[in-house]
């Protein structure tokens, strides 16, 4: 399928969700005006020798690190980009934001929450530029375990742009250089011991590998790809952070925290039926998240384990609160209290949660813009993660459809993977090769979790449909 095919596609998802990369002027000559006058802050921390570690195309910088030995503990460092630096209340650009509440992102396309001028220029984190910040100060004894948590507004400096590949060799090869290499270092040490207190406050990690759309010149390919371990380390301080933003909010009884429900017993009885259909020992007096801990995706049976377990995470939210806590107030799969802070130039909501952080350090009130705007950000995240949801599915569903349209009548190795509760001879099968999740249906009970062929009989892209059946 050629790659105009797919653009146009793309295209018409964007007017179908009625999104788009472009700003209306106003908002760009807004961005445009506060980056060339941001809000720089007193505090000066470019002595640090911060770094970003993210996908290599990444322009959208909003986390550097530094780390260091503290005694038999750690000092966790995390600069967050301060887009109320550039941002007022109330301006063009604030008004757009709220519009559309987070980036969308889609193969090579992105639909930004903030103009580039800001998003991936003047408020981004790139090396070699001081920039205002949010600096976390994070405390760890020796097993990792937070201990204090204080975060100001600071300039900073990253002074390099590292990738997820490129730092992952440098554990691989032992070859650290440059001043920030003995806070690097420290990147594999914190974030195992911050794993291994996952474990044990019996969080949940799925071990889903990611689908993703590999677009080289006019070629376009679908690829699974597990995460590298050093993505899960760097994951694991943006969570640290996270976890310290609700304990300061929790306590003052005034902010937006990410909650995710309990899962309902009925599921979890239901997947211990799905264990024992597939062969798998579960025993009864072992929780979920260390089964689940268990599984090894490469296993057909184990992977359509994985894929059964996703019903456990279903129902995550935003809830804000002014003066009394929500009943609900944990992220059960994560097992704390939790809070999004750390991805203010992709996401709305992290604003508003930093900005009520920076007020309750400093034994400030929090802002009235802040306070105000409070009771309907559950209602603009929901909606735009419900975009951005169906913005990612739309993708993937067309590149699939391009993907496979010329092999229609073909047969494919896969495995079964989930089946439609309501008729079991419907589900959805993944094909490793290339990377595809789609409907099959069989002339009978489908069977979960085992190899199968399957004959690809749709691949409409006009449609963004795919179908296989089992014969």
């Amino acid at each position: 399928m050629a790659s105009a095919t797919l653009r146009n596609g793309i295209s018409k998802i964007q007017q179908e969700l009625g999104v788009s990369e472009d700003f209306p002027p106003a908002v760009e000559a807004a961005a445009q005006a506060a980056a060339a006058n941001p809000r720089l802050p007193d505090l000066d921390r470019t002595d640090l020798p911060f770094v970003t570690i993210d996908p290599a195309s990444s322009m959208d910088l909003d986390q550097a690190l530094h780390l260091e030995r503290s005694g038999d503990g750690y000092t966790v460092r995390y600069a967050i980009a301060d887009v109320a630096a550039f941002v007022e209340p109330g301006d063009p650009v604030d008004v757009e934001a709220h519009q559309r509440g987070e980036s969308l992102y889609g193969a090579d396309s992105k639909i930004p929450l903030h103009p580039k001028v800001l998003s991936e220029g003047a408020a981004s984190l790139l090396p070699d530029q001081v920039r205002p910040a949010l600096l976390w100060t994070i405390a760890l004894d020796a097993t990792g375990d937070g201990t204090s948590v204080h975060v100001e507004r600071a300039r900073v400096r990253s002074v390099a742009k590292l990738s997820y590949d490129g730092v992952q060799e440098m554990f691989d090869t032992d070859s650290f250089d440059g001043p920030y290499a003995d806070s690097l270092r420290l990147l594999k040490e914190i974030g195992e011991k911050r794993q291994a207190l996952e474990v044990a406050r019996s969080g949940v990690n799925l071990p889903l590998p990611d689908q993703e759309i590999a677009i080289k010149g006019d070629q376009w390919r679908l690829e699974y790809r597990s995460l590298l371990p050093v993505e899960d380390w760097n994951a694991q301080l943006s969570l640290l952070t996270g976890f310290g933003a609700a304990s300061l909010m929790v306590y003052a009884e005034i902010g937006v925290l990410r909650t995710l429900p309990p899962p309902d017993p009925r599921d979890i009885k239901r997947l211990h039926r799905t264990a024992r259909a597939l062969g798998l020992d579960w025993p009864a007096e072992q929780l979920y998240p260390d089964f689940i801990r268990t599984l090894d995706p490469t296993d057909p049976k184990q992977a359509a384990m994985v894929v059964a377990c996703t019903r456990l995470l279903r129902g995550s939210g935003y809830a804000a609160f002014d003066g009394a806590l929500p009943a609900q107030t944990e992220h059960s799969a994560l097992a704390s209290e939790y809070a999004h802070v750390t991805a203010p130039l992709r996401r709305l909501v992290d604003r508003y949660a930093g900005e009520v952080c920076v007020a309750l350090c400093a034994d400030q009130p929090v802002p009235e813009w802040v306070r105000t705007a409070l009771p309907a950000l559950p209602d603009t995240m929901r909606e735009s993660g419900r975009r951005a949801g169906a913005y990612e599915g739309a993708i993937l569903d067309l590149v699939e459809a391009g993907v496979l349209a010329p092999h229609v009548g073909e047969t494919f190795p896969g495995v079964i993977v989930e089946l439609d509760d309501r008729d079991e001879g419907r589900g959805t099968v993944t094909i490793q090769e290339p990377a595809v999740e789609a409907h099959v249906k069989g002339q009978s009970p489908l069977p979960l979790g085992t190899d199968v062929t399957v004959t690809l009989t749709e691949a409409d892209v006009e449609a963004r449909k795919v179908a296989f059946e089992l014969r």
